[in-house]
């Protein structure tokens, strides 16, 4: 979006995404069922195809807002400024220290049922959760499947009105802890438990909750809801002037398509608040070839 109004962008990537051990984004018009890899290649192509645009590997540690407006500082010590800046940092799902989880995690057993359930429907399904987190999703899973149990490795944590609308579904909720996921070629075939029993299953799907991948928003100041995602409001707009952040960041609807429409809002804002200030900056200078934004500056 800002390429196409010729602002000048620097994208800096750095790190895993949150779906790289996935297999496929879903629910994406045109996209669906495309590997991560493969759509964020097309996507830095697309990007690219406007000269104002640049990516660059680049891992930034710190931020800080002035009176013109940003410098960001890379882990190699290079400061570079911006007048506006978009985070689009993510966040890092929870992952329970259960032996086998790693070979199975993004094939078998996922975070996500409107992403991964359809490929799992009528398939006998767990939930591994406890609380309102556990109990909503094993709920939500009925909607793919009538065969779910929640594993709630402990206490469940669950009041007995959730006891009783689970067990009203069919859901069994067991408590017994979980020593192991067994499975061949990243699909899961049994939950193990350390009294020596175990569970048939084809998937698994975690609650385990969530956190922020990085600490630039918190350095800014910027304002975090209840469930500790970034307050934004209109266009992604944080209580910080010029920044914006987009993406599973800032809301609960964590899907792609829904990232990307976060960041084709925060675009349009973007542009609209540096012409804004184009205007006023003409009106007491020359217009100048830069005044649509510039290069990006470097130190450092």
């Amino acid at each position: 979006m800002l390429g196409r109004c010729r602002r000048t962008v620097l994208v800096c990537e750095a790190g895993p995404t949150r779906n790289a051990r996935a297999s496929a984004l879903h629910a994406y018009l045109t996209r669906d069922g495309t590997p991560p890899a493969e759509f964020l290649r097309l996507a830095r192509e697309d990007a690219l195809k406007y000269p104002t645009v640049a990516i660059e590997q680049l891992e930034i540690v710190d931020a800080r807002r002035g009176r013109s407006g940003f410098t960001v500082v890379t882990a190699s010590g290079i400061e570079l400024k911006c007048r506006k800046l978009l985070l689009a940092t993510g966040v890092v799902d929870v992952l329970p220290p259960i032996e086998g989880l790693s070979e199975l995690y993004g094939s078998s057993v996922h975070h996500c049922p409107y992403c991964d359930g359809w490929e799992w429907r009528d398939q006998p399904l767990a939930v591994y959760g406890r609380g309102d987190e556990g109990y909503g999703t094993a709920l939500g899973l009925t909607v793919w499947s009538s065969d779910v149990v929640l594993c709630s490795d402990g206490p469940s944590a669950l009041s007995n009105d959730q006891k009783e609308q689970l067990d009203s579904l069919g859901i069994e909720v067991l408590e017994g802890p979980v020593s192991r996921l067994d499975g061949r070629n990243g699909l899961l075939e049994r939950i193990l438990f350390a009294d020596g029993t175990s569970l048939t299953r084809r998937a698994l799907f975690l609650c385990l909750g969530q956190h922020q991948r990085s600490d630039l928003a918190a350095r800014l100041g910027c304002r975090f809801n209840p469930k500790g995602a970034v307050d934004t409001g209109s266009c992604e707009a944080t209580n910080v002037p010029g920044l914006y952040v987009a993406g599973d960041a800032s809301k609960e609807a964590q899907f792609v398509t829904v990232a990307a429409a976060e960041g084709a809002e925060a675009g349009m804002a973007i542009n609209r608040a540096l012409l804004k200030e184009d205007l006023a900056q003409n009106r007491n200078s020359t217009p100048s070839r830069t005044s649509r934004g510039g290069p990006y500056a470097k130190s450092g």
